[in-house]
C-alpha cells in the first residue's frame, strides 16, 4: 500500500488498529457505540427540531445551543461511523485521503466547538448581568457573526494543522494504532521531521484553548458576582440551574481535551489516547442534547407535545 514517487514514498491507505487488540469486546463495543450513535442523532436533531417548533425557544440561547447539536452531529458522524466499520470488518483501512479528510472536519468541529462554548457563556453573561438590555444586546446580526466567526476560525486553524500533516512523509509503517485519524497517531506514522507541524498545532492549540478558556472563565466571574448580589431566592435558583448544564458541557469538553493533550507523551498509553479520545468524540456529542434539555420545561414540554402528536396521528 505504498506508491515511490522519485526518492519520495508515501502511503496511499493506512490501517487502523482500533480496539483490535480485545477481540472478545469487538461485539460489545459495536453495539455501545452504535447506541451511543444513535442516542446522540435523536438527542442532537431534537434540540434543532424542537427549537424549531416552540417559538419561546426562539432565543439566542437555543440559537447557540442548536448550532452546538449541529456540530456533535457532524463530530460524531466524523469518527463513529468509521468505528463501527473496523469494529466489524477485517480489513481495517483508510485511504491516505480519507485520513486527512476525516481529521480536518474532525479537527474544525473541536475547535468550533471550543468557541461555541465560550460564545453560549458570554450570552449568559449578558442575559444575567444586564437583563434588561439582552434582547438589544444580543441582536439577531451580532449572534449570527458570532457563530459564523466561530465556524470560519475552526474551519481556519483545521486547515493549517491539516496542511502541516499533508507536508510530512508517510513511508516507514502505515499501522495506526488508533481507531482514527488522531493528530498524535498520523505523526506517529510519519518518517519525516514533525518540528513545524508540532509547532503549528502547539501555537494554534494553545491560542484557541486560552482564549476560549479565558473568554469563558471571564463570563462566568461576573456571572458569579451579580448572583451574589441577587436578593431573590428564585432568580437565585433559576440562575444557578442555567449556568449549571452550562458549565457541565465546558468542564467535559474541556476536561477531555486538556487530559488527552496536556499529559507528557512518555506517560500516554496507547489505551488512554483512544479512550480520552472516544470520550469527546462519541459520548460528549450524546450527552450534550441530555445536559440541556432535561432540566429545561419548555424542551420537555415540546417533546411531550411532539410524541402526542406523533402518536395521535398514528391512531387516527
Amino acid at each position: 500500500m505504498t506508491l515511490n514517487m522519485g526518492n519520495q514514498s508515501s502511503v496511499t491507505a493506512f490501517v487502523l488498529v482500533g480496539f483490535s487488540e480485545y477481540p472478545h469486546l469487538q461485539l460489545p463495543l459495536f453495539l455501545v457505540f452504535l447506541t451511543i450513535y444513535v442516542v446522540t442523532m435523536v438527542g442532537n436533531l431534537g434540540i434543532i427540531v424542537v427549537r424549531k417548533i416552540n417559538s419561546k425557544l426562539h432565543t439566542p440561547m437555543y440559537f447557540f445551543l442548536s448550532h452546538l447539536s449541529f456540530l456533535d452531529i457532524c463530530y460524531s458522524s466524523v469518527f463513529t461511523p468509521k468505528l463501527l466499520e473496523i469494529l466489524v470488518v477485517e480489513e481495517r483501512t483508510i485511504s491516505f485521503r480519507g485520513c486527512m479528510t476525516q481529521f480536518f472536519f474532525g479537527c474544525a468541529c473541536v475547535f468550533t466547538e471550543m468557541f461555541m462554548l465560550a460564545v453560549m457563556a458570554y450570552d449568559r453573561f449578558v442575559a444575567i448581568c444586564n437583563p434588561l438590555l439582552y434582547t438589544v444586546a444580543m441582536s439577531p446580526k451580532l449572534c449570527a457573526l458570532l457563530v459564523a466567526g466561530t465556524y470560519m476560525w475552526g474551519g481556519l486553524c483545521s486547515l493549517t494543522i491539516t496542511y502541516s500533516l499533508v507536508q510530512l512523509s508517510y513511508c516507514e509503517s502505515n499501522i495506526i494504532n488508533h481507531f482514527g485519524c488522531e493528530y498524535s497517531a498520523i505523526l506517529s506514522v510519519s518518517c519525516s521531521d514533525p518540528s513545524f507541524s508540532q509547532m503549528i498545532c502547539l501555537i494554534i492549540s494553545i491560542v484557541s484553548e486560552a482564549g476560549s478558556l479565558l473568554s469563558t472563565l471571564a463570563s462566568y466571574v461576573f456571572i458569579v458576582v451579580s448572583i451574589t448580589r441577587m436578593p431573590s431566592k428564585g432568580g437565585l435558583q433559576k440562575t444557578l440551574s442555567t449556568c449549571t448544564s452550562h458549565l457541565t458541557a465546558i468542564s467535559i469538553f474541556h476536561g477531555t481535551i486538556l487530559l488527552l493533550y496536556c499529559v507528557p507523551s512518555s506517560k500516554r498509553s496507547q489505551l488512554l489516547i483512544k479512550v480520552a479520545t472516544v470520550l469527546y468524540t462519541v459520548l460528549v456529542p450524546m450527552l450534550n442534547p441530555l445536559i440541556y434539555s432535561l432540566r429545561n420545561k419548555d424542551v420537555k414540554n415540546t417533546v411531550r407535545g411532539l410524541i402526542r402528536t406523533i402518536l395521535h396521528s398514528q391512531s387516527t
